[in-house]
């Protein structure tokens, strides 16, 4: 796939506030401090599309990136973030919660996870989640130059054994500083993608 032109359409916290379902849109979910925003930028090839900041927890809203005007990419509000009130943290739960399960044209939610660590309560929580909904599947494990190639097998097992993966689902070693793993993602959105044509047209 090749990203031609990204922009972004809409920030929402509402479902009247969404652009409509006029296109095929995969979203991405994790913790705060896992380093969404980085690989966001680092899929589209642009440096500061999606805001990255350090102080984790500032993606608040979904933000949703129309891409090539042919799909979207949906950055949805990070978790599990110490520093953010409880008050504010459970507004996010039905947010993206209400996302999950009424947006139509939504493939699937790919999660990150950071690979360096075994994947917190949180983590499963969303995955149940997104299995729950029929958009699991897809798995990127980010960070992945902080380990080495040994660790890195052991680190891919923990998750997969964490959240308990089945055996078709995808878990992508990332690095958004040495620039790995960015490829295997936009194939594998690329695949969604066209999965979903295909459908249309049967």
């Amino acid at each position: 796939m090749i990203i031609r032109t990204a922009e972004l359409e809409a920030v929402a916290v509402r479902k009247e506030q969404y652009p409509p379902e006029d296109r095929s849109e995969v979203a991405f979910a994790g913790r705060s401090n896992v380093g969404k925003s980085s690989l966001i930028n680092a899929l589209l090839n642009r440096r500061s599309l999606a805001r990255v900041s350090g102080s984790p927890g500032k993606t608040r809203t979904l933000n949703f990136y129309n891409i090539n005007d042919a799909f979207r990419i949906v950055d949805l509000p990070g978790y599990g973030y110490a520093k953010v009130s409880k008050q504010e943290a459970q507004r996010w739960g039905p947010m993206i919660e209400n996302y999950l399960a009424n947006r139509q044209n939504l493939l699937r939610v790919i999660q990150l996870v950071d690979i360096r660590h075994k994947p917190t309560a949180e983590d499963r929580q969303m995955y149940e989640w997104l299995r729950h909904y029929g958009l699991s599947g897809t798995v990127i494990a980010t960070k992945a130059d902080k380990v080495s190639g040994n660790e890195r097998a052991k680190c891919l097992a923990q998750i997969r054994r964490e959240l308990d993966l089945g055996a078709d689902d995808a878990v992508l070693p990332v690095s958004t500083l040495k620039k790995t793993g960015i490829n295997d993602v936009l194939d594998a959105i690329d695949a969604l993608l066209l999965s979903a044509q295909n459908d249309t047209m049967e």
